[in-house]
């Protein structure tokens, strides 16, 4: 029955749905006009918010970049290949290796998005390597398991919420992860995506006909180590020496991982993006040994950047132009006007998801957000821990639609957006009542 819904709509996505650049031209178009007409704000305020905020994740690309980079120079060492390629040899079959790379994206975004977001798209790599199986249906479901992230142990709201001195302590105090993170309700509901994304994904699998398969040879990343292995025979220059020596490679590489188990084992450090991207580098800088194997996986990695470097300013402008002008507030107070106490949840949940299109940021959509829904949740006398949550998880939702969050497992993937999104509408209309359900009445 799913092979049935999903084909007339991959179809129709791969007609339709631009190229992601394409997609962020068009959403700002709709947002600096959307902007003049709701919130009456004159054409060259919304240009001064658009590009005073054009810039403003420039820091965050540059997270993003990594995360793509230093995912796949990780991914091309040898002893990561072997290893990937290890687990993904249990899939005997294409619907194996759909629960299998569902089950690791899941398990994997759960603990932190950005680990997840690498994890998945580079074990769709490697099981693609060894199944015969609907390559573009792999990865959408290698992407489908980012979907809990804000339920989990990285999601930002709860963390948020959690932390003294977070901007609305005055207003709810300080709400620990034990009503949040791991409140029954969540946890409940993080259970049963489990179980059901690996199933709704295996039953999407296109019959043999209709399915596209990838040549298994294209999939291989590099040959870094061999052409490192050839210049280390020919060199004969010092520089040579210094860019195929192992003792360079390890040594700051060890340093970076000595840092890392004193920064958690010490410390106590948690795990964020910084730290995910830190510990992929320098296990990368070790387990490709030399610099020349390095630089020249860096060579292959940074091919698939392009798309973050170029569309995540146009999102930072769309981002600002929401947030300065009220059109942000104005769909959140939309939705909590026709809320009551038992549905202001789902409401909160429907209007974060909408919200979530054009500020795709946790963190960002919370600051939006939160002087609306928390009020509300007060008035009407709502769990705001549930409330909260329901933000989250609206804003971990439509991600599954939204080319800014796909675009670096796309580019290791080597994908375009409209390979995966017509899987990713059925992805999202079912975990969409799923999580409706678990908000409004576990």
């Amino acid at each position: 029955m799913l092979t049935k819904a999903a084909k007339p709509l991959v179809k129709l996505v791969d007609r339709y749905l631009p190229d992601p650049y394409i997609f962020v031209l068009l959403l700002t178009l709709v947002v600096l006009i959307s902007a003049v007409v709701a919130e009456q704000k004159t054409p060259l305020e919304v240009i001064n918010y658009w590009g005073d905020g054009f810039w403003a994740l420039l820091s965050f690309s540059m997270q993003m970049l990594l995360v793509l980079v230093a995912g796949f120079m990780l991914a091309s060492s040898p002893p990561i290949k072997k290893l990937l390629d290890g687990i993904a040899g249990f899939a005997k079959s294409a619907p194996q290796a759909i629960i299998l790379v569902t089950l690791v994206s899941l398990a994997a975004s759960w603990i932190n998005w950005g680990f997840g977001l690498v994890v998945g798209a580079l074990f769709a790599k490697a099981l693609a390597r060894k199944v015969r199986v609907d390559y573009r249906l792999l990865v959408a479901s290698a992407y489908s398991g980012f979907v809990v992230w804000h339920g989990g142990l990285a999601g930002s709201i709860p963390l948020t919420i959690a932390t003294a001195g977070h901007f609305s302590e005055s207003q709810i105090g300080i709400i620990p992860t034990n009503e949040t993170i791991f409140a029954s309700f969540n946890l409940l509901l993080v259970l049963i995506l489990f179980v059901v994304m690996p199933l709704v994904n295996r039953f999407m699998l296109p019959e043999e006909k209709d399915s596209i398969y990838v040549d298994p040879k294209a999939l291989e990343d590099g040959g870094a180590d061999d052409n490192a292995a050839q210049l280390t025979a020919n060199s004969t220059r010092p520089a040579d020496k210094l860019e195929n020596s192992r003792l360079l490679g390890w040594s700051v590489g060890g340093a970076g991982l000595v840092y890392l188990g004193y920064y958690f084992t010490v410390q106590g450090g948690s795990l964020n993006l910084n730290l995910v991207n830190f510990l992929f580098l320098f296990l990368a800088i070790v387990l490709h040994q030399t610099p020349r194997s390095l630089l020249l996986s860096l060579n292959e990695a940074i091919k698939g950047g392009a798309g973050i470097v170029i569309q995540f300013p146009f999102y930072a402008g769309i981002m600002a132009v929401m947030v300065q002008s009220g059109l942000a507030q104005s769909i959140s107070e939309g939705f909590v006007a026709i809320a009551s106490t038992e549905s202001l949840p789902f409401w909160s949940f429907i209007s974060a998801g909408i919200v979530n299109i054009f500020v795709p940021s946790g963190g960002g959509q919370w600051a939006v957000q939160a002087p609306i829904m928390l009020p509300a949740a007060e008035a009407l006398g709502a769990d705001v821990a549930r409330v909260a949550m329901a933000v989250a998880w609206g804003d971990a939702w439509t991600n599954l639609i939204q080319p800014f969050w796909a675009l670096p497992v796309l580019a290791i993937a080597g994908l375009k957006a409209r390979d995966i999104m017509g899987f990713c509408l059925i992805q999202l209309l079912i975990t969409g009542v799923i999580i409706s359900i678990a908000l409004s009445w576990f």
